[in-house]
């Protein structure tokens, strides 16, 4: 994900020592290059995003469907995206040109994209371990599944309050700078920027992708064990959700790791803030991913989605009905009683 605090200071025109002679690092070419490639690749994402998280936030609440405890994190993960999907386009704005609205959109800018960062991966972890012990602590599961949905509100709601207090740190030092831009490190913190590049990484990667690791890990040595995979299927859509996750974020995490070290090299510098872009807008495609993953994946989402758009007259009814047909041969038997709304 993005935090433009990595970059602002980086794609400055600033003095360094070459062979012990001073001379400039241009980097005309990369504000060129970013200026017209966020902006394009943010505005598809947003538009993206909107419409596929909108729409699995109204199904959820017009079928009113939130069944179990995956339900509620799945729906706190739409809201978390459609959160993120807002800011992008004053994220775009402020690549194209100075930041004009003030000091405090722009700490809300930054606030927003820290909180539905967590928020989301947060969330990720909560389901890997939401499912974790559904299949893998069966007996258990099942005793508590009547107040499944009230556990996963009260720790959905632990899990927006922890994102909000990690997100403080840049809804305080973000600021902008003599240049105009609205950035989180101010023109005097680059030590600051380094640690919360670290935190996040740290935080908002490497430790949810161990605990993901784990429970999945589990999860396929017990389905092993069980052979029972067609009637687990069901599983599937969110090992999809988490592996789509991890391959977008891995790179600009690797990316933001090198970062943090300094270089004299100015074409090295240059090549790691073109990869740094790139890598950026690959790592936001997870908002606009996971609504088309429930919708292509999950059988019983995409018959609720259907007739959500047929009572909206967005199809008719003949096609609600050939779509059913076509697909209730491949359906038979994945309709469980632990089967979600984002089943397979």
């Amino acid at each position: 994900m993005q935090d433009n605090s990595t970059t602002e200071n980086e794609y400055s025109t600033e003095t360094v020592d070459y062979s012990d002679l001073e001379i400039m690092c241009d980097k005309g070419s990369n504000r060129s290059f970013r200026a017209w490639f966020l902006p394009t690749i943010y505005t598809i994402i947003c538009l993206l995003a909107l419409v596929g998280n909108f729409l699995v936030i109204l199904t959820y609440l017009y079928f009113k469907r939130l069944k179990t405890m995956t339900d509620v994190y799945l729906l706190n993960l739409a809201m978390a995206d459609l959160l993120f999907a807002i800011s992008l386009p004053f994220w775009a704005a402020s690549f194209m040109s100075q930041w004009h609205l003030g000091v405090y959109p722009c700490k809300a800018m930054f606030t927003i994209y820290k909180v539905s960062f967590f928020s989301g991966m947060f969330l990720l972890t909560c389901i890997s371990a939401d499912r974790y012990f559904s299949i893998t602590k069966a007996v258990s599961a099942h005793r508590c599944r009547s107040s499944a949905v009230f556990y996963g509100q009260v720790s959905s709601l632990v899990t927006w309050v922890m994102a909000v207090i990690f997100s403080v740190p840049d809804m305080v030092f973000s600021e902008i700078n003599i240049n105009g831009t609205c950035i989180a490190n101010g023109n005097n913190y680059e030590d600051y920027r380094i640690r919360m590049l670290i935190s996040q990484m740290v935080l908002g990667f490497i430790l949810p992708t161990v605990v993901m690791g784990f429970c999945y890990i589990c999860i396929i040595k017990t389905l092993i064990q069980a052979k029972n995979f067609e009637r687990n299927k069901a599983f599937k859509v969110i090992i999809a959700v988490v592996s789509v996750f991890v391959f977008s974020q891995l790179p600009y995490n690797v990316v933001m790791g090198v970062t943090t070290q300094e270089t004299t090299d100015c074409n090295r510098d240059k090549s790691r803030l073109y990869a740094l872009d790139v890598t950026r807008a690959v790592a936001f495609l997870r908002c606009c991913i996971n609504p088309f993953l429930y919708a292509f994946i999950g059988v019983k989402f995409r018959n609720d989605l259907l007739k959500l758009l047929k009572d909206l007259g967005c199809i008719s009814k003949s096609h609600l009905m050939y779509t059913h047909c076509g697909k209730r041969r491949s359906s038979v038997g994945l309709d469980t009683e632990t089967t979600t709304t984002f089943s397979p």
